[in-house]
């Protein structure tokens, strides 16, 4: 494992603290303005974090949740957890109360850090149901009293009810606070915990890591800190080590999901990089432009809403300044679809791309604040091909690649040099990938999970003997050794007919629609294939207003007679590019979009499609009369 450089993640942060002691490690907007974090004071913060769990009886081995969105107090809470040798459990802040219970008891958390009043309330909402938690960090200063005074996060009404279920609460700071009375002990404290990260061992467990659950309860991965060294190794040599310490990288991604928690911040800090972190979701435009990232870890549709928002911003400019951007993007597309797709790109294409380079692209990048920007990251789901072209010919390289939770996550990840539009890219190195016969795609290397917490079947089921993972996806390797992912195994439509229809590029399809936002093709065991389709309301209130359609609400306005013959004529479209088999014979507008809040949603944005199907089975039945 020296190969990887560090033996732990903690090891990892140890190191980097003195390499890199005064860059910036962490940056963070409040009221306004920026605050940086140097390595040196992350590694000294996180040991005082370290401490105070210890005297609150946390030991190595123990397991200690952490229930936030993504930000600064995550990284304390994540290191001071894994100084001593401790097992991190990540939860989506968007979890409910029934959920979080399910994950604290199922692996037996000691204690949990909260970020916020409305995280905690959870705990309390559950209370009677955790018999193994014994205390809660929270982020924010807040105290038993203070959850019966102004609520910004809107909680329950039944509050006093569960003031009386109170959880044992400390706030992070107090919990950091060093007695002047007792330096020694103090100093002698550091040194043991200093101690207990140079004993880590690169096969120990570093995290129990739950799945979404797209399928069901999700499931705890088992990962050491070998599986994710030798992954952010590996990453950082498939695309020829162009990341380093002088890069910037923009975060929004879940800690509680492996893309985010690996690649955009992780990776950062094995490299001694700096992590910028984004106020919300709604500001990452904003944050983007003040920060000038150089790497952006994302997932499909954050570089959709970009997409929508360049065009839309474009349709607003003058006739001239419009067709100009139009003409140049088309030339940015057939340079890109000569060098990548055709492999003949001529020196007139050339000539003429680096024309619009100058003129246009460079400019685009720069009011996005993305001057000196290397590439994106993508990965959690596939990006639309035509809008993957985009960013290219932009000069934006969005490098797309497939991982697993079980798999730290990458596997396969294309790079600028040796890429294929469609594809996930090829293997890291000493990964090794396979087709079985029924299709399904296996992969075999270091950072492949040891399995799942208390799950000896389901262990069994996708962890081979012989060290193969068994990815329930569906896919094909070409001749260049590119990795093409159709489909998962669990989502493959059979029809009453024994046709087997790939639902995923289907709905790909559907989505490049403006005025679709969701789409999830439904069949199996059925005649035909339906789908149910979720609008795009900004786009669809303004082909109202140019319709002049009256409607009293945005549901009136899903059931209107021309939206209906707008969505056939976009189902009608896509049908001319499916063979008849696949062909969509009736669809569905649900009037509310699919939501994280509402179930119907990863934190990574891909539709939960058991829970969509139980929800509108009564509709999806009447399709079929």
């Amino acid at each position: 494992m020296t190969d990887f450089l560090h033996k732990s993640i903690p090891s990892m942060l140890k190191v980097n603290a003195k390499l890199y002691e005064n860059n910036t490690a962490l940056s963070y907007k409040k009221d306004g303005k920026y605050f940086d974090l140097t390595y040196k004071k992350l590694y000294l913060t996180a040991i005082k974090v370290s401490l105070g769990l210890k005297k609150m009886g946390i030991r190595s081995g123990d397991k200690v949740a952490v229930l936030s969105e993504t930000n600064h107090y995550w990284a304390y809470a994540d290191f001071g957890i894994l100084n001593l040798g401790a097992v991190e459990v990540p939860i989506y802040h968007t979890d409910s109360s029934k959920q979080v219970a399910y994950i604290l008891n199922h692996s037996a958390s000691k204690a949990i850090f909260v970020s916020t009043k409305a995280q905690y309330v959870k705990l309390l909402e559950v209370k009677d149901e955790l018999p193994f938690l014994e205390f809660a960090v929270g982020f924010e200063k807040f105290s038993k009293d203070s959850l019966l005074e102004d609520n910004p996060d809107n909680l329950p009404d039944n509050l006093d009810n569960l003031i009386d279920k109170f959880v044992p609460l400390i706030n992070l700071w107090d919990l950091c606070k060093e007695d002047p009375e007792s330096r020694e002990e103090h100093i002698k404290g550091i040194q043991e915990i200093e101690n207990k990260i140079d004993k880590i061992s690169s096969e120990d467990i570093y995290t129990i890591l739950y799945t979404s659950g797209t399928t069901g309860n999700p499931k705890g991965v088992l990962l050491t800190h070998g599986n994710i060294l030798s992954n952010m190794f590996y990453t950082n040599k498939k695309v020829d080590y162009a990341v380093n310490e002088h890069d910037i990288f923009l975060t929004f991604l879940p800690f509680s999901h492996i893309l985010g928690k690996t690649d955009s911040f992780y990776l950062a800090l094995y490299l001694g990089a700096k992590i910028v972190f984004v106020e919300s979701i709604e500001k990452i435009a904003v944050n983007m432009k003040e920060s000038k990232p150089t790497v952006i870890v994302s997932v499909p549709r954050l570089l959709e809403k970009m997409y929508s928002r360049i065009f839309d911003e474009v349709h607003n400019l003058r006739a001239f300044k419009k067709n100009i951007f139009h003409y140049g993007i088309k030339v940015g597309r057939d340079y890109i679809t000569a060098k990548y797709l055709l492999k003949k790109p001529s020196l007139f294409i050339f000539f003429k791309y680096k024309i619009f380079e100058k003129l246009l692209f460079k400019k685009v990048k720069k009011s996005l604040g993305l001057s000196d920007f290397k590439f994106f990251f993508s990965g959690g789901a596939p990006l639309d091909l035509n809008i993957n072209i985009f960013f290219w010919s932009l000069g934006l390289f969005v490098l797309e690649g497939y991982g697993l939770t079980e798999t730290s996550p990458v596997l396969c990840l294309n790079t600028v040099s040796k890429n294929k539009f469609g594809s996930v890219g090829t293997p890291l190195e000493n990964t090794l990938v396979r087709v079985s016969d029924d299709n399904e795609l296996l992969f075999k290397g270091p950072q492949v999970a040891k399995g799942y917490y208390n799950m000896e079947y389901e262990t069994k089921e996708a962890f081979l003997e012989d060290g193969w993972f068994r990815t329930g996806d569906i896919g094909r390797i070409d001749g260049d050794g590119f990795v093409y992912i159709t489909d998962r195994k669990k989502d493959l439509i059979i029809t009453s007919y024994g046709i087997n229809i790939a639902p995923q590029p289907i709905e790909t399809l559907l989505k490049r629609s403006k005025y679709i936002s969701n789409a999830c093709l439904y069949g199996d065991k059925r005649p035909y294939a339906v789908v149910l389709i979720t609008l795009n309301y900004e786009k669809i209130v303004e082909f109202a207003r140019e319709k002049d359609i009256k409607y009293s609400d945005l549901k009136d306005l899903s059931k209107n007679d021309l939206v209906t013959e707008l969505i056939q004529k976009i189902v009608k479209s896509v049908n001319k590019n499916l063979s008849g088999a696949e062909t969509i014979k009736k669809f569905l507008i649900i009037p509310d979009d699919f939501s994280i809040e509402n179930g119907e949603l990863t934190p990574t944005l891909k539709p939960k499609k058991y829970i969509i199907y139980s929800k509108y089975k009564e509709k999806i039945e009447k399709i079929y009369l």
